[in-house]
């Protein structure tokens, strides 16, 4: 039976035939993989997901976690499938092999990956959440804290967490209260709350590491003044093993729309309930220097921003292919041309209609999940490259990010929107997965930066770093394709499209900072963002049709349809949008407070 989660076959495509996935084998790094360790690792993944995340993924929905006052409850199938996944080595799927890790290609990694974020969000939210934790502390990190935390992580004996937003501070970090207290011994006391922790309280695992973002008495003011600490839920003894309760309580659960199976907490600091060594006060130890710990924590926020995509892209995927397979089955209506009330009904993909829909969901999906194995693919590449050449895949990389976040986020938001419009009114229902899928994805727009923060990051930051040199980058870049392309009859109009898009682009970036009127050219960075995100999906999208350019085969053939329509439908949106900006138009800038009663 062909799986519901993702499509393998696509899978593939995207690897091997587009990526390029064995040609990593030459690296040093990888040198002991081959297509054969690929597979069997997307095989595993795709038969854990199908048997153990899948399976209770409406269960966890319906059943969400739920604290008594002391402890939280959430149905075992969560930790039974955590479990599984940890002994499969999984969580340490990436890392070296000094630490326990099989040195998969981060292309490969993510990958496999996705099959569980499709298959049971809520759940893999906690290994997500603990490889970033890991990733952050191999980077920055001593290697004391390495050993303490990170290798108990990598075994899923400890989960880990990022603790940032406040009640009162939620995307704007400069306003957080939380303190840390230097101690003699070199530790540090924390004392505040943090909102919207998820995986922040559970069960699941003997301990949890987390990352807590707070002030030093004395610190500068503003983001300048944040340090980051490692402040776990449990003290350890001599021997590495979890002991006292540390003062992280448990003030609460936030009750969501989506990601029901995933605990979101309110966490209290230094409160007093427990007092380790007899004081109030979190036990915690500095990461790195003091007063630099945002920067260290956007390498996490990074990684997770990518990740965020890459959900989004496999939520939305494994709606399209419930939608289709409904689309199939169900028989409703007749065709125009056919007026006998007394014939068969068709099925609902042979109407039009429903095939644009259909159409739709594959071009969203199938771009969203490329274009977030194309940053897979240049994190690979970075790792092993030469300083010059480093620098250029970083480069890319970074304009690339608020893209490969929020792309997926909104038009892969879309594409479940039409997957419980294609199943018409059962769509709504909880009989189907397909509102379950819209409300778990809904909550990605949000997710590690909003929609907005993502487009002040890109035009504010992104296209002008390096004196422009980023955004001339993806040009260059985006260019090199449509050159390839336009050698090809069949695809020489869509590279034709590409270009104009991307030019109009790079010239209306330039009129937006010359204008000469800063929070005018800000005001409307969203549409920015959209724009520039349809153009790089453009891109990606004849990427793919280079490889399939020729080939008869129905896999290719709808490659090519789902091409077509979003160079048709979805590219020349960018037109208006790109006018608009151009116009400095300020009509939202200029909205007073009082004039929306």
């Amino acid at each position: 039976m062909t799986s519901l989660i993702l499509n393998r076959r696509d899978i593939d495509f995207m690897l091997y035939e587009w990526l390029d996935a064995e040609r990593l084998c030459d690296m040093p790094r990888y040198m002991d993989h081959s297509k054969e360790t690929f597979d069997a690792s997307l095989n595993l993944c795709e038969q854990m997901a199908t048997l153990h995340f899948a399976t209770h993924n409406k269960k966890n929905d319906a059943n969400e976690p739920w604290f008594d006052g002391e402890n939280v409850h959430m149905i075992p199938e969560v930790k039974q499938a955590l479990d599984l996944f940890s002994h499969a080595g999984l969580i340490a799927a990436g890392q070296d092999y000094e630490i326990g890790g099989m040195q998969l290609p981060t292309l490969v990694e993510k990958a496999c990956f996705a099959w569980f974020l499709a298959a049971n969000v809520g759940t893999a939210a906690y290994p997500f959440l603990t490889i970033g934790n890991a990733n952050l502390l191999l980077a920055y990190g001593s290697q004391q804290q390495i050993d303490t935390w990170v290798l108990p992580m990598m075994q899923g004996r400890f989960f880990g967490t990022m603790c940032l937003s406040e009640p009162q501070a939620g995307s704007s970090l400069a306003d957080i209260k939380t303190r840390a207290e230097p101690q003699i011994d070199g530790s540090y006391r924390l004392f505040g709350n943090k909102m919207w922790i998820s995986g922040g309280e559970h069960a699941l695992s003997e301990n949890i590491v987390h990352l807590v973002l707070a002030k030093i008495p004395g610190a500068p003011a503003g983001v300048k003044g944040i340090s980051l600490f490692i402040v776990p839920r449990h003290l350890l003894d001599e021997q590495g093993n979890s002991a006292a309760h540390n003062d992280v309580v448990l003030a609460g659960l936030n009750h969501k729309m989506g990601y029901r199976g995933t605990t979101n907490t309110l966490l209290n600091f230094g409160e007093g309930k427990f007092k380790p060594a007899g004081q109030a006060g979190a036990v915690g130890w500095l990461v790195g220097e003091a007063n630099k710990g945002l920067s260290y924590m956007f390498h996490m926020m990074n990684e997770a921003r990518i990740g965020v995509g890459l959900g989004a892209a496999a939520l939305g995927y494994t709606g399209y292919l419930h939608s289709l397979e409904y689309a199939r089955q169900r028989k409703q209506g007749r065709l125009p041309a056919s007026k006998d009330p007394a014939s068969d009904p068709v099925a609902l993909i042979e109407h039009a209609d429903i095939k644009r829909m259909l159409l739709a969901q594959k071009a969203y999906v199938e771009g969203g999940l490329a274009l977030n194995l194309y940053c897979a693919r240049l994190i690979d590449e970075e790792r092993n490259a030469l300083d010059e050449e480093r620098d250029r895949l970083t480069n890319l990389l970074d304009i690339l990010t608020p893209v490969a976040k929020s792309w997926p986020s909104q038009w892969c938001l879309e594409a479940n929107n039409l997957a419980i419009q294609v199943h018409g009114g059962y769509g709504y229902t909880r009989d189907y997965s397909v509102e379950q899928f819209y409300r778990d994805n809904r909550l990605n727009p949000i997710h590690e930066g909003t929609h907005g923060i993502q487009a002040l990051d890109l035009l504010a930051r992104k296209v002008v770093m390096n004196d422009g040199a980023n955004l001339e980058l993806l040009m260059t870049t985006i260019l090199h394709t449509s050159s390839i392309a336009a050698k090809d009859a069949h695809l020489s109009e869509y590279a034709s499209m590409l270009d104009a898009a991307l030019y109009k682009l790079v010239d209306v970036t330039r009129q937006l900072h010359s204008s000469g009127h800063p929070q005018l050219t800000l005001a409307n960075a969203t549409v920015y963002l959209e724009a520039a995100g349809h153009i790089v999906v453009a891109w990606i999208w004849l990427e793919q049709m280079i490889v399939a350019s020729g080939k008869a085969e129905d896999f290719y053939l709808g490659k090519m349809q789902a091409g077509r329509y979003f160079f048709f439908w979805e590219l020349p949106k960018t037109g208006p949008w790109l006018d608009l900006l151009a116009s400095l138009d300020d009509t939202c800038l200029m909205m007073n407070d009082r004039w929306f009663d």
